[in-house]
């Protein structure tokens, strides 16, 4: 497993603990993973601007998102071995410490939620249905009750039908 993190430090500050914080949330939703499913995960730390962009050109929505979720294609050719990357993540920092202000949940409990959340994308979990945001939901709160962090912190208003520990999908 390879955890890569850029930080655009003019919009999240200095990335001391932050880059900790990232890896420890990626690092335990992929031991939960079933056997096999790991590789490189690339998480980028942006800015809303840029965040909006990527919204815009893949999701076809307005305005910065609090997380982005990019599964990697497959890549025929890899060395025998060499697990395939599993995807980039792309966190919007005026919104997350928006949300976490607003909510009243740390920053960094905040942002290893959201990070969680973005690794379950990559991973194959989605929340198109209520089914699949349930089970979604139930996983994230496991890894997140691993990480000490308890239900009225993982409160982010929910999504339609998906109780209340899931990110808000703009």
């Amino acid at each position: 497993m390879d955890i890569a993190v850029e930080v655009d430090s003019e919009a999240w500050g200095p990335a001391g603990t932050t880059v900790e914080l990232i890896r420890s949330a990626v690092e335990a939703t992929l031991q939960s993973a079933p056997a096999g499913r790991s590789g490189t995960v690339f998480v980028i730390l942006v800015d809303d601007d840029e965040a909006a962009a990527l919204n815009l050109q893949h999701r076809g929505k307005s305005g910065p998102t609090n997380v982005l979720s990019f599964p990697a294609p497959e890549l025929p050719g890899l060395p025998p071995g060499e697990p395939p990357p599993l995807g980039d993540i792309v966190l919007a920092a005026g919104v997350v410490r928006r949300e976490s202000a607003e909510r009243g949940i740390s920053l960094d409990r905040h942002l290893r939620h959201l990070v969680i959340h973005g690794t379950l994308h990559l991973l194959g979990h989605d929340h198109e249905t209520k089914e699949k945001a349930e089970e979604m939901e139930g996983l994230e709160a496991k890894l997140l009750k691993q990480l000490d962090i308890g239900p009225g912190e993982r409160n982010h208003g929910g999504i339609s039908d998906a109780g209340d520990a899931a990110p808000i999908d703009r």
